[in-house]
This record gives C-alpha cells, sequence and structure tokens, in this order.
C-alpha cells in the first residue's frame, strides 16, 4: 500500500494521459517500425531508411498517432549487436522522422541508446527491461520524455518459459510496485510513466499467461491510476490460441487490441493502426 500511495501523491495533473474509466475514451496508437533484420514479424522489410521512412509515412496516414522505432530484436534467437549498431540504424530514420514532425518513441533497453536519443528530443522510451539501470534516472528526472515501464518475466529477451497460474499478476504487482516507486523517488513524475504488462514469450509459452495479464488489464490500472500500453501485435500467445503463424495472425491480434481497449488500455502499440482505427470507429457508431 505504501508504494501505492507515494505513487497518487507524486502523480500530479496526469492531463492527456490520465487513465480514463474502461472503453471511455480512444487509445493512443503506437505504429510499429522493425529497422532490425531479426524482428519477428517484418524483419528485414524496412532495413533501409528509405523503406523505413515509407513505411513510417505509412503507419501515420493509417492513424498512428506515435511511431515506435526498434534496431534491436528482442526474440531470443536475434544476435545481440552494440549501442554503436543500433544507434547507426537508427540515426538517418530518426532525424527525418523528427524533421517531419512525427511523435517518435524509441524501442530500447541499452542505456547508451537511451542517453542518445533523449538528447535528440524523442517523446518516449520504450524499454522491455523496465528502466532498472538506476544510473539514469537523474537523467530522466531531467528530460520530459514518457517512459513505458515495460514488465517481463524473461528479461529483455522473449523467450519460453513455464510459467505457474497466478504468477504474471503477482508478478506485475510486485515489479511495478518497486519500479515505480524507485522512479518516482528519484524525481520522476509519476505523469511521465506508463506501465506495460508484457505479452507473448515475455511472459511466458503457450497463451495462458498473455491472457491472464489481458484479463488483469481493470485491476492494473485500478492499482496505480496510471495510463497502460498494451502490445499483443502478431505474437506468439495469439498463433497458441489459433494455430496459425505469425503472417496470419492479423484478426486474432485486432480481437485482442479491441478487449484490450474495452478493458482500459490507453495506449495500444501495433503492426496495423488503420484496422485497429476503423474498428474502434465502427465500435463506436454501434455503442452511438
Amino acid at each position: 500500500m505504501g508504494t501505492r500511495t507515494a505513487v497518487v501523491a507524486g502523480r500530479g495533473d496526469l492531463s492527456e494521459d490520465r487513465a480514463p474509466s474502461a472503453a471511455s475514451a480512444t487509445p493512443h496508437i503506437l505504429g510499429i517500425l522493425n529497422l532490425s533484420p531479426e524482428s519477428f514479424f517484418d524483419g528485414g522489410k524496412y532495413n533501409t531508411p528509405e523503406l523505413a521512412l515509407a513505411h513510417a509515412a505509412h503507419l501515420r496516414a493509417e492513424g498512428a498517432d506515435v511511431i515506435d522505432v526498434g534496431a534491436a530484436a528482442s526474440n531470443a534467437t536475434a544476435p545481440a549487436i552494440s549501442a554503436d549498431e543500433e544507434i547507426a540504424r537508427l540515426d538517418p530514420v530518426l532525424t527525418e522522422l523528427l524533421r517531419a514532425g512525427a511523435t517518435v518513441s524509441i524501442d530500447s533497453a541499452s542505456p547508451a541508446v537511451q542517453r542518445h536519443v533523449l538528447a535528440r528530443g524523442v517523446s518516449y522510451l520504450n524499454d522491455v527491461s523496465g528502466f532498472g539501470d538506476e544510473t539514469l534516472y537523474d537523467l530522466f528526472a531531467a528530460a520530459s520524455a514518457k517512459l513505458i515501464v515495460v514488465h517481463t518475466l524473461t528479461g529483455p529477451r522473449a523467450a519460453p518459459r513455464d510459467t505457474r497460474p497466478g504468477e504474471v499478476m503477482s508478478s506485475l504487482q510486485r515489479f511495478f510496485d518497486r519500479r515505480i516507486e524507485a522512479l518516482v523517488g528519484a524525481g520522476i513524475s509519476a505523469d511521465r510513466l506508463i506501465l506495460d504488462p508484457g505479452m507473448g514469450l515475455f511472459l511466458g509459452s503457450g497463451a495462458a499467461p498473455s491472457l491472464e495479464a489481458l484479463r488483469g488489464l481493470g485491476e492494473l490500472r485500478q492499482r496505480y491510476g496510471l495510463p497502460v500500453l498494451v502490445s499483443v501485435s502478431r505474437k506468439s500467445f495469439l498463433g497458441d490460441i489459433t494455430g496459425r503463424p505469425v503472417a496470419f495472425r492479423a484478426a486474432a491480434t485486432l480481437a485482442a487490441e479491441l478487449y484490450a481497449v474495452e478493458a482500459g488500455a490507453d495506449y495500444v502499440r501495433t503492426h496495423e493502426p488503420g484496422a485497429l482505427r476503423d474498428a474502434l470507429a465502427v465500435e463506436r457508431a454501434l455503442r452511438g
């Protein structure tokens, strides 16, 4: 309880990111732009600046509010790359996106990369390791970028893992209690934090861990009063449910995303922002 009380006391005005009641608002949509040749779905498709920027323009035209750019794959089979190589992949694309006025998120667990892109003026940092490096906290406190704090049971690499029933929610609470307390205690305003429960192999093998996290979104939002992001696009658990390979999981992705929005997700990170925008528009029309 102490952590939650401290977070609420330090929140201030959450303004546009105040967590609304479930299904009461249109979520912010992050369009996924992968620059890594090892990304599990679209690896290698956008591995030149020209291809990447064309896809970013498409994502924006389809309704993405934010372009979430990643240059280092997080799947277990991808080779590790240096921070210098990650930055070399990012910089040409980032320069043009910022020049075009795009709102940019950088998906990176590398402290050196996070330092570099903060200096470039990105609006969001998205860290699959959940910002565990406390040496960066003074830098974060002095910056204005929002921090997407990702929970994981497998570390910064998505890998098969046996997860016991109930383990996901208990892990979420322990993780976010500790991380929020540390970040806010370091002077980082809570209104800059966005919570991501993690999905797919970041939580474990099979569908059950991700379904547990999705079903617990309301509890997560109520406990912390902070915006929640959900990233289920094309992930392995959808294949476990449907039996379909990654290239054929668009419908399953959309179903899970709509459930997440209904449960109160404030942000959705997706490969297909246009499909999500259209589905939400139809749902709103049907609800009157």
